[in-house]
């Protein structure tokens, strides 16, 4: 039954006008990213905050950049050091080859902060909904536009790992000289630059005007329950276009009425479909 079903995703990748890809955590633990799914899942990534008793939820705050800047940069610092050194998984760059191959308009809507899609060869065609790691803004809102970390950095961050503090000089903005923190949507974050965000919604929805149509695939990848917002926004597409749509989830692959599921993984899948294509 599995295999008659990869015969007809892959059919749907060679017969779709457009290609929308909706990517969520579960897309980057194939390239050997931790899972933070529950506390002990983040945990064991940070041994440090477990000591804290400070979960997720609870790090991922910008009242750490006024209480503890040090500790607040040593864990976006050390995310940002793993994302860099990470390579994006086969995954991507065979979806890519399926773009390039059949010619396919393609767009990602992705809640990963890592930049990998980046990596992998969509510059333009990314809507990042939580922002970008890669990516920095000034916490006294001078009015400095967001920049590059790459900008601020000649190597990686200094991390102490036992502690989780960051020892390298802490970013700053270049305007006023204070102090820096990623572009990316925190818990009870108010102060979160959007400019990034709204130009890529821009992006696509220009690309939406001339691309979805009843011919559109969806193909969502890794995108969990816990932090939502990739599989409601692929179901709203799906619905208001009346197009196809596979979701891919090893844990929480139950989809609507209508939309294809597999339970595996991201990579697993994309390579099981990438074999029954005629290439």
């Amino acid at each position: 039954m599995l295999s008659e079903n990869i015969k007809v995703y892959s059919e749907m990748v060679e017969s779709c006008d457009a290609l929308l890809i909706g990517a969520g955590a579960g897309m980057g633990t194939d390239s050997g990213l931790p899972d933070f799914r529950g506390k002990e899942g983040f945990w064991r990534a940070y041994p440090p905050l477990a000591k804290l008793g400070i979960r997720f939820e609870e790090m991922a705050n910008p009242s750490w950049f006024k209480k503890d800047p040090k500790l607040a940069w040593g864990f976006y610092g050390h995310r940002y050091n793993l994302y860099q050194k990470t390579k994006p998984h086969q995954g991507y760059f065979i979806i890519r080859k399926w773009v390039n191959h059949f010619r396919i308009p393609s767009f990602v809507f992705t809640s990963n902060v890592d930049g990998h899609f980046n990596k992998a060869g969509w510059v333009d065609q990314v809507l990042e909904c939580h922002g970008s790691l890669m990516n920095l803004q000034c916490t006294h809102s001078c009015g400095q536009p967001i920049w590059a970390l790459s900008d601020h950095l000649t190597e990686d961050f200094d991390i102490c790992l036992d502690t989780l503090i960051c020892k390298s000089p802490l970013p700053v903005c270049p305007n006023c000289g204070g102090l820096a923190r990623p572009n990316i949507l925190m818990f009870s974050d108010f102060y979160w630059d959007r400019s990034n965000q709204l130009a890529q919604e821009n992006n696509f929805q220009s690309w939406q005007i001339q691309n979805c149509n009843n011919k559109l695939l969806i193909m969502e990848l890794g995108a969990g329950l816990n932090v939502p917002t990739v599989r409601f926004f692929c179901e709203k597409i799906w619905r208001d276009f009346s197009s196809s749509m596979i979701r891919v989830n090893p844990h929480e692959s139950t989809a609507p009425n209508g939309v294809h599921s597999i339970a595996k993984g991201a990579l697993e899948t994309v390579k099981l479909i990438d074999a029954n294509l005629v290439t």
